[in-house]
């Protein structure tokens, strides 16, 4: 496999890969080159994919009995785990603010906590302050970078405007603040911590005085395009990635397939700070879905992914190698086929329920909860060796 740190894409390369419209044109490539059997990896089942729209809708029907009151799948759902509303607490601190500079102390939270989201092992859990309450994974990260947030973890000024993010104090962060912030010890380890606080530092030399300042860069008028945020994301964010292209890896079947997980789970989360502040986001679904262990793991459990290797199983493997892409590329294509037949289902159309909201309804809850049933731990059908950076 060829490095991404030495190829040199033109420019007009770099600005394809970063948009949506590649990240399904390239994973279609590979969904064909699967489907024509000629994958090492993987073949498809049709019945299997009706197993994952069924566990889907399961997810779906139980959490949300009335679909319109399914919301964005984004860092906020974390940040309200337990049923507890953790950022209208702290948004009481922030009242006589203007609505634009809330937005921006949103965005800065939101970017820094989903920075800090990649996997978290299955072995690491943050027990709350003031709560006492435990939470592992994703809202284990979530009520974590929170209350670091809260207490001025990533402020130049903690002590007397502790809540926002400034450059020059993430510039300087070290693992050790990252570990103390999520309560690691010998005995709870968490995943990728030298990636999460690496990020983090190049976060601060991006030249962005803070990630709030997002807002103004795609706030030019009161509609705002989706793809727009996620634009923004990748420009402003790109130097803070380990390769050149960021979350784009090589396949045989389709040259360079982009990704971008992270950014476009940045950008589905930056989309209710927007909306706090007066803008309204259009054209979400131009967004993908979500390419990370949950969505591809229902589609492995469910058995619409059948592993033609058991070493798929039974190993680990690096973000980069062919059969973590092709997973990868499987579960944008057959994501949006889900969302496709969970609407037929529930009689509404895509302006009603967007890729996005069926994320959130099920296929992240449905990967989980087929994750949890099969497999002591709850861990990925198939595991990828985490830097912090990709999962």
């Amino acid at each position: 496999m060829t490095s991404l740190g030495r190829t040199r894409p033109t420019t007009d390369s770099i600005a394809y890969l970063r948009t949506p419209a590649a990240i399904r044109e390239r994973s279609a490539r590979v969904l064909k080159h699967v489907e024509d059997g000629q994958s090492h990896w993987f073949s498809l089942s049709g019945d299997g994919l009706e197993a994952a729209v069924q566990a889907t809708l399961a997810v779906t029907r139980e959490r949300f009995p009335n679909p319109a009151a399914i919301p964005f799948h984004s860092r906020w759902r974390h940040f309200e785990v337990g049923g507890r509303d953790r950022w209208s607490a702290l948004a009481e601190r922030l009242k006589g603010l203007p609505p634009e500079e809330i937005a921006r102390r949103r965005i800065d939270l939101a970017v820094v906590s989903v920075l800090l989201d990649a996997g978290a092992g299955t072995a690491w859990s943050y027990r709350e302050p003031g709560t006492g309450e435990t939470y592992a994974r994703s809202e284990g990260l979530g009520v974590a970078s929170l209350h670091m947030f809260a207490h001025g973890a990533f402020s130049r000024d903690a002590k007397g405007d502790p809540l926002r993010v400034d450059a020059e104090r993430l510039a300087a962060l070290t693992p050790m603040d990252i570990a103390m912030g999520f309560q690691v010890k010998a005995h709870n380890p968490l995943l990728g911590l030298e990636g999460r606080a690496e990020l983090l530092r190049k976060l601060g030399g991006t030249g962005l005085e803070r990630p709030g300042a997002l807002f103004d860069i795609v706030a030019g008028s009161s509609e705002v395009k989706a793809e727009s945020i996620l634009a923004a994301v990748l420009d402003k964010l790109s130097p803070i990635w380990p390769t050149k292209l960021g979350d784009v890896w090589e396949h045989p079947a389709a040259g360079l397939v982009p990704f971008h997980k992270l950014s476009q789970w940045m950008s589905y989360s930056l989309v209710e700070p927007i909306e706090g502040a007066g803008l309204r986001v259009v054209a979400l679904d131009a967004l993908t879905g979500l390419p990370e262990y949950r969505n591809g793991g229902l589609l492995v459990d469910a058995g619409a992914l059948r592993p033609k290797q058991r070493a798929l199983l039974e190993k680990a493997f690096k973000p980069g190698d062919e059969a973590i892409v092709e997973w990868r590329a499987l579960t944008v294509m057959l994501l949006d086929r889900i969302a496709e037949h969970v609407r037929g289902h529930l009689g509404l159309d895509a302006a009603r329920l967007p890729l996005v909201k069926v994320l959130e309804a099920g296929t992240w809850f449905a990967g989980r909860r087929l994750a949890a049933e099969r497999r002591p731990g709850g861990g990925p059908p198939i595991a990828i060796e985490s830097d912090g950076t990709v999962f």
